[in-house]
């Protein structure tokens, strides 16, 4: 019965550009199955994965490529595993979890990186919201401290990239950080974190973006007068085009920073950045985009997953807060980007892709990194929107 569920969501979702939506109960059960299979996936890429190190993308060989605890994204597949936990109540995923933030415990105490809400609040964050465990309290409030220490006043925002051509570079992503310093005002009563986060979310919606709510992905700054030099891209084709996963973070954090802090100003610049999105004109009918709206080379450059997955999940909270029609919008659209990632289309087969949930992601394009390969923050955010229509639904 499961294998006839499937097969008729697939036919579905392999079409493009079909008209009729999935039914609220066939949606439903396409997450239903989306979680199983991402649980049996995982299991595979328990063993597979060396006991020192996490697991990040595939090679240009084709093999699986991994991380050391100190790359941005080792904290997502700790992260990953919680959530599958959560759902499951699998032990071997709360054991696999445990097992690799061990490797992430020197994070908390370094100051030459902004990662470190991706690094230790997605992984350490997800195990306190579930278990509880005291422990993880004090290693959050390190890691918020360090992180603290990457903030300047002249600024008003927190310090990306020590490496580079860049005077004081801030970029879009660092918006996903600020979850963790709102956290830490919250569990200890020191407003200083929540002050930082205010702050730079405040300095970021006033630079980074355009008149029509697109986000420059680095803005530069003078680190004495604070004043900016240089709006540029770095994963994006120009710096004046709109790198996918850049919108896509402004998205998240925005509407992250109007859960926290109940301004409405955050609200308005979330729903302007999702309106941004989902109305443009190169946005693909399966809401999965381009690696960047403006590459030259659509509708034949390639699509980043990871992008969609943020988005979706994104969405799906941003519906929540705002009128009952808007919110059906939004609501209807991240599940629409859900389902075609659920689909044939973008999700591995079992024991196939390194073991990962998701094809088709992109870190790097001007780079030449990590292009059209599978990426663990893709398979993280994918799980969390999952469980996010799962539980919301």
């Amino acid at each position: 019965m499961k294998k006839c569920v499937f097969l008729l969501l697939a036919c579905w979702l392999t079409t493009a550009q079909a008209q009729t939506k999935l039914s609220r109960k066939a949606m439903s059960a396409l997450v239903e199955e989306s979680l199983q299979f991402s649980a049996k996936q995982y299991k595979h890429m328990m063993q597979a994965v060396p006991d020192s190190l996490l697991p990040r993308s595939a090679s240009p060989d084709g093999s699986l490529m991994t991380a050391k605890y100190n790359w941005w994204t080792a904290g997502f597949y700790p992260g990953s595993c919680w959530y599958l936990y959560e759902y499951t109540k699998d032990p071997a995923f709360r054991q696999e979890a445990i097992k690799r933030m061990d490797l992430l415990l020197p994070n908390q105490y370094r100051t030459n990186t902004h990662d470190l809400g991706f690094l230790m609040y997605c992984s350490f964050g997800n195990g306190l919201r579930i278990e509880g465990t005291e422990s993880y309290k004090g290693i959050l409030m390190t890691s918020s401290r360090s992180l603290s220490t990457r903030f300047k006043p002249a600024i008003g925002a927190i310090r990306s990239w020590d490496h580079g051509k860049w005077k004081c570079p801030v970029i879009i992503d660092n918006m996903m950080n600020l979850e963790m310093l709102c956290w830490a005002t919250r569990n200890s009563g020191d407003s200083s974190f929540y002050n930082i986060a205010v702050a730079h979310a405040n300095t970021t919606m006033k630079n980074h973006f355009r008149a029509d709510y697109s986000s420059y992905h680095v803005v530069d700054y003078d680190s004495v007068t604070g004043n900016v030099i240089a709006k540029k891209t770095h994963q994006g084709y120009s710096d004046e085009s709109a790198w996918s996963r850049g919108q896509a973070w402004g998205l998240y954090g925005y509407t992250m920073m109007y859960r926290e802090t109940k301004d409405k100003r955050y609200l308005d610049q979330a729903r302007h950045i999702a309106d941004y999105m989902l109305n443009h004109p190169r946005m693909p009918a399966d809401k999965v985009p381009y690696y960047d709206y403006d590459a030259p080379e659509i509708p034949n450059a390639i699509r980043d997953a990871s992008a969609a997955a943020v988005m979706s999940s994104a969405l799906l909270e941003l519906s929540r807060y705002t009128n009952k029609k808007d919110g059906r919008r939004y609501w209807n659209a991240g599940a629409d980007a859900l389902a075609s990632l659920a689909g044939p289309a973008y999700r591995a087969k079992e024991g196939d892709n390194n073991n990962f949930i998701l094809l088709h992601s992109t870190g790097s394009k001007p780079g030449n990194s990590e292009l059209d390969v599978p990426l663990s923050y893709a398979d993280y955010y994918f799980l969390e929107a999952l469980l996010r229509y799962r539980q919301w639904k």
